[in-house]
């Protein structure tokens, strides 16, 4: 059973939300509902819950400033937001998770079996590199959180060399002869690299940083030579894109 505490600052939230975790996710009990930051960390501190839905936008705290409150986070956390495009753009590269409101029972769903399925939970780094995000609205990033089957990997964004589909998964191969298998779709994938310039989606199963691309060859869509001499298809839709870089 995994035991949940809800934050959200609007009482028709939480009640919506509640509904569907009773109806969709029979596996969740809700143990307290917080309409308040400050609330919700007394709650915390006392209930001790496996996992969060916590709302961004709070007034007179809001959810990442009441996270700063935490020397160590022992929780899972599903942010709850209204469209915030900076907020879900950080967190998404910090690979945590987020549902959209108003909350879709299928996403919320997805949502829970996501934290179920994980074996450990987000790393301190993954907050801290959310965190400082938000709070200076930077868009220098150097590393990308890259989630797996038993956790998360940081990796320098430089050192990817390309990402290649593999049914809802994600492979990224590195410079260092390295492969990650992500437990994300190349879509997800996408949108957590769209942060750096130097990666494009050449093909349905390809991404590639551009960095690393040696020579394209023509054809229909024609592929390229990468720096450590594998060849990747690239699309006969998304050449034109490609051209550009060029």
């Amino acid at each position: 059973m995994i035991r949940a505490i809800l934050v959200d600052d609007e009482a028709h939230c939480l009640d919506t939300l509640k509904i569907l975790l009773e109806e969709q996710c029979p596996e969740v009990t809700v143990i307290d509902e917080c309409r308040s930051a400050t609330k919700a960390i007394q709650s915390i501190s006392k209930n001790k819950p496996d996992v969060l839905f916590l709302d961004i936008e709070m007034p007179h705290m809001d959810g990442f400033q009441m996270l700063k409150e935490f020397n160590e986070i022992t929780f899972a956390i599903i942010f709850t937001t209204s469209y915030d495009q900076y907020a879900i753009k950080a967190i998404h590269f910090s690979a945590l998770d987020y549902l959209l409101k108003p909350i879709n029972a299928s996403d919320l769903k997805q949502a829970v079996e996501k934290v179920i399925s994980r074996k450990k939970l987000p790393s301190d780094e993954q907050f801290r590199m959310l965190l400082d995000q938000i709070q200076f609205r930077s868009n220098e990033y150097s590393k990308i959180a890259i989630p797996t089957s038993d956790g998360f990997e940081l990796v320098a964004a430089d050192q990817i060399l390309r990402c290649e589909a593999q049914d809802t998964y994600t492979n990224f191969f590195l410079k260092n002869k390295s492969r990650i298998l992500a437990c994300r779709s190349l879509k997800e994938v996408e949108s957590q690299l769209q942060v750096f310039p130097y990666f494009l989606r050449i093909h349905n199963s390809y991404i590639v940083n551009l960095n690393e691309v040696t020579r394209y060859i023509r054809g229909d869509g024609g592929y390229v030579l990468m720096s450590d001499g594998s060849s990747v298809s690239v699309s006969r839709s998304r050449k034109d894109a490609l051209m550009k870089f060029f």
